[in-house]
């Protein structure tokens, strides 16, 4: 059976990715980088690449990566996700990153690995694995056409465009035109994509790729959705010890108590879904399953957890300065990202041959 505990190297790596972010993404930081016009934190992308080469914990040795696990990179999204950080770890270092590894793509793997460049998969960041995806027309070896949605586009150097041949290009950032979309979430834009005669190198084969990288997508954006179920959690419970009310904690209402307890279950369970989801795509038994499970019990988790959080800080929650509105946001919007909860109970219903109702 396999081991889902944080085995010490993977304890080790969480302490240092905390200690990095809370010197870099503290929420005050967080906050001003939100109402500005660049949202991602650079200098936090840099110290997690160049300092900890956490870009390329996917990619093989032999490439310049790390040769790590997905668990390895589960952890670090879990400290991201807690951080809320603005910084495009997932988008690049996992999803890209697939879409590379099933083409074979070695000279450009070994790029995004060192994290001085940063990729893009041009596909819409609400798509599930498995779904049909849009894409662009190829004429006369140039690209044409518009993908919306897409998740760091603004930030990336190289975008990975699906095009109706059935290949997959790369296209550098500065032959594209990339227009910011109103965003829910403030810590991870989305933008528009648009190719007018657009030089490409095809690498491979579109389908495998973008669903091998939607697939890992999905499976560890629920650790990240753990991460940031669990710091609404822990803030939560800290808020309602030192909230005084009548002249007692407000902590000690047995109301509030068992909606904590509550959500302290949901979370533990939330845990233990998507360390299974981590472990099957580093082991690749029935990652497809392990997945589905883990994205349709996250979002509903994460997003009651960052609620809860809003309600139960009272009066400081509902403020601008106060970061839980963040958490909300990114919590809300990763709950369609990589497809919704319904969309994976679906798939789920599917995989184990299971009748829909």
């Amino acid at each position: 059976m396999t081991d889902l505990l944080y085995s010490e190297e993977e304890e080790a790596l969480r302490a240092a990715v905390r200690d990095l972010l809370g010197d870099h993404c503290d929420a005050a930081s967080v906050l001003a980088r939100a109402e500005s016009d660049a949202p991602h934190d650079r200098a936090a992308w840099k110290a997690l690449t160049d300092g900890m080469g956490l870009a390329g914990l996917l990619v093989p040795e032999e490439l310049g990566g790390q040769g790590a696990s997905h668990r390895e990179a589960a952890v670090v999204l879990e400290e991201l996700g807690r951080a809320v950080a603005p910084v495009p770890y997932l988008t690049s270092a996992v999803v890209a990153t697939e879409a590379l590894l099933a083409c074979g793509a070695d000279e450009l793997l070994a790029e995004l690995a060192s994290g001085r460049t940063i990729g893009a998969l041009a596909v819409g960041l609400h798509l599930a694995p498995g779904a049909a995806f849009p894409a662009v027309r190829v004429e006369d070896g140039l690209l044409h056409g518009e993908l919306t949605g897409v998740a760091d586009a603004a930030v990336a150097d190289v975008l990975l465009v699906p095009a109706e041949d059935g290949g997959l290009y790369a296209v550098r950032a500065d032959a594209v035109t990339v227009t910011p979309q109103v965003s829910l979430d403030l810590t991870r834009p989305v933008a528009t994509v648009r190719l007018d005669g657009a030089a490409g190198r095809r690498l491979g084969d579109a389908e495998p790729a973008v669903r091998r990288a939607l697939r890992a997508a999905a499976g560890l954006l629920a650790s990240e959705q753990l991460g940031l179920a669990d710091w609404a959690l822990t803030e939560t419970v800290r808020y309602l010890k030192e909230r005084k009310q009548f002249n007692r904690p407000v902590g000690s209402f047995q109301a509030l108590k068992h909606r904590l307890a509550q959500l302290w279950l949901e979370v533990v369970n939330l845990r233990a879904a998507a360390r299974a989801a981590a472990d099957a795509l580093a082991t690749g038994e029935d990652a497809d399953v392990a997945v589905a499970v883990a994205q349709a019990y996250a979002a509903p988790v994460a997003v009651r957890a960052a609620e809860e959080a809003l309600q139960l800080h009272g009066g400081i929650g509902m403020t601008w300065e106060h970061p839980v509105h963040l958490y909300l946001k990114r919590a809300k919007a990763d709950s369609i990202a990589y497809g919704s909860a319904g969309a994976h109970r679906s798939a789920l219903a599917a995989l184990v041959d299971l009748q829909a109702p």
